[in-house]
């Protein structure tokens, strides 16, 4: 697989990750995400070599085991490689334990220590959101929080990389259940993209990309809206927990969880949704019979 030119300095590696490459003039390559595992960054790494390229930074853009996942073996080939990240998500790619220990609410059993939601260990270092150098690379780091507790999307030129801000639209009709952290964050960091001047091209973490940012953004703000009226549907339904209230949720999605991993991490969709619509007023949380029960506000 080769590099996409996106821009004269600009390249997409494709994968059920998007990884940014952006070479700096002088032969080295910004890497932007590193995708879920060695097989990825491989590859990844053979595309950046093929076009004449040797990597001089890695940014991640925040610390979900995909996106992560690579920086590994990337260090093995060259040790010297500076990595950055946000950085509470910093600390979570230098202390990766800390993403399945977070999701299962304490450390978690051999089933839920896999790829999926726990990358190798690699030094990070925190970075702030701005107008930054990476590897010989100049760019915009946005704040864009709410699907990662902290996340940058990437702005260069006429070039947005959205990471998981924004997600491509065979990427919401296959999971209808956009993870996030904080759902009220999450609609706003899609909607602010909207206010970007001058963007030509946009590149989700997950899907093609596109030169409709505006619809980009509003499909994604429906799918999130949509979740939140199903979490709410499903508090309406009768008081329940929070397991409860995931199997009406994914009924009316008509999602089907085959796997521990993907119950979590569903159930930290619904949890987000609540968080919202508990401080929206419309779902109150209680106690009764010695389990954590949301219902629908009282009038």
């Amino acid at each position: 697989m080769t590099l996409l030119p996106l821009s004269d300095d600009a390249f997409l590696f494709p994968g059920a990750v998007n990884s940014l490459v952006f070479a700096n003039g002088s032969g080295g390559a910004l890497l932007v995400d590193t995708g879920l595992d060695e097989s990825h960054a491989r590859k990844l790494l053979r595309a950046v070599q093929d076009a004449g390229l040797t990597p001089s930074a890695v940014l991640n853009t925040h610390a979900h085991a995909d996106h992560h996942g690579g920086n590994a073996f990337l260090l093995k080939r060259f040790p010297e490689l500076v990595i950055s990240a946000p950085p509470l998500e910093a600390a979570i790619i230098r202390h990766p334990e800390l993403e399945p220990l977070y999701l299962y609410g304490a450390l978690p059993p051999k089933a839920l220590q896999n790829k999926f939601l726990l990358a190798p260990s690699s030094p990070a270092r925190p970075l702030e959101a701005g107008t930054q150098t990476l590897g010989g690379v100049t760019l915009d780091l946005l704040n864009v929080p709410g699907h990662a507790v902290q996340m940058f999307a990437v702005r260069r030129g006429g070039l947005l990389y959205a990471a998981d801000a924004l997600f491509g639209p065979d990427t919401l009709t296959k999971h209808p259940l956009t993870f996030c952290a904080e759902s009220t964050q999450q609609k706003a960091s899609a909607a602010s993209l909207l206010g970007l001047e001058g963007v030509q091209l946009t590149v989700p973490g997950h899907g093609d990309a596109t030169a409709d940012l505006a619809g980009l953004v509003q499909l994604n703000l429906e799918s999130l809206e949509r979740t939140t009226q199903s979490v709410l549907h499903a508090v309406q339904a009768g008081a329940a927990s929070t397991d409860t209230l995931l199997a009406r949720v994914c009924a009316d999605l008509g999602v089907t969880m085959t796997n521990p991993g993907a119950v979590l991490l569903n159930r930290s969709v619904v949890s987000a949704h609540l968080k919202e619509l508990l401080e929206a007023g419309r779902v109150e949380m209680v106690t009764e019979n010695n389990l954590l029960v949301f219902r629908a506000a009282s009038a």
